[in-house]
């Protein structure tokens, strides 16, 4: 990647900011020019910096992606199958009560180019594993499908409205409530 000049590198900041914060709250509905305006960036420059949608959606989320990967790798490493899958459901859920957004966009990723439609696929199949161990160990629901997990995820995107201060609680519950719903017992 070429080395921008410094306004470049802090519009191309401010541009990010604004996708991520307008992303979170908002969703992906928020359109490329209300992104410029509240960078303080003209159209032009935010094109020029991100040409498409999705380029601005990868890089609005690239860390969310590597926490999520991070996620998934760590309950693939746990030894208990059902612990490992449990604990990739509560990350996932607690990550995303953070940002509607990044929900949209992940459960929406099969849709665009870029990235994150690599990450995804990745990610879930990875997930797939890991459950399909905690099936085959008893402790999963033989029916559950990765379908299961994206309805959650997307249920869950709502926590993300919730006020601050009752988000993480509610995040926690929610993720209680789906593993008892997703128990073999």
């Amino acid at each position: 990647m070429t080395r921008l000049r410094s306004d470049a590198q802090e519009n191309r900041e401010r541009i990010l900011t604004a996708a991520q914060e307008l992303f979170s709250r908002d969703g992906l509905d928020v359109g490329m020019r209300e992104i410029a305006r509240r960078a303080g960036v003209g159209p032009a420059t935010l094109y020029r910096r991100f040409p498409t949608r999705d380029a601005l959606i990868d890089e609005a989320f690239a860390e969310q992606m590597r926490t999520c990967r991070s996620i998934v790798e760590s309950g693939r490493t746990e030894p208990d199958p059902w612990e490992g899958f449990a604990s990739i459901l509560r990350w996932l859920i607690e990550v995303n009560s953070h940002s509607r957004g990044f929900v949209d966009a992940f459960s929406t990723a099969d849709a665009r180019s870029g990235t994150l439609s690599v990450h995804r696929r990745e990610l879930l199949a990875t997930i797939d594993e890991v459950a399909e161990r905690a099936r085959r160990d008893g402790r999963l629901r033989q029916d559950f499908t990765l379908s299961d997990l994206l309805m959650l995820l997307s249920t869950g995107r709502t926590i993300a409205s919730f006020p601050e201060a009752g988000r993480a609680r509610a995040a926690a519950r929610f993720a209680t409530l789906a593993l008892d719903a997703l128990s073999a017992r």
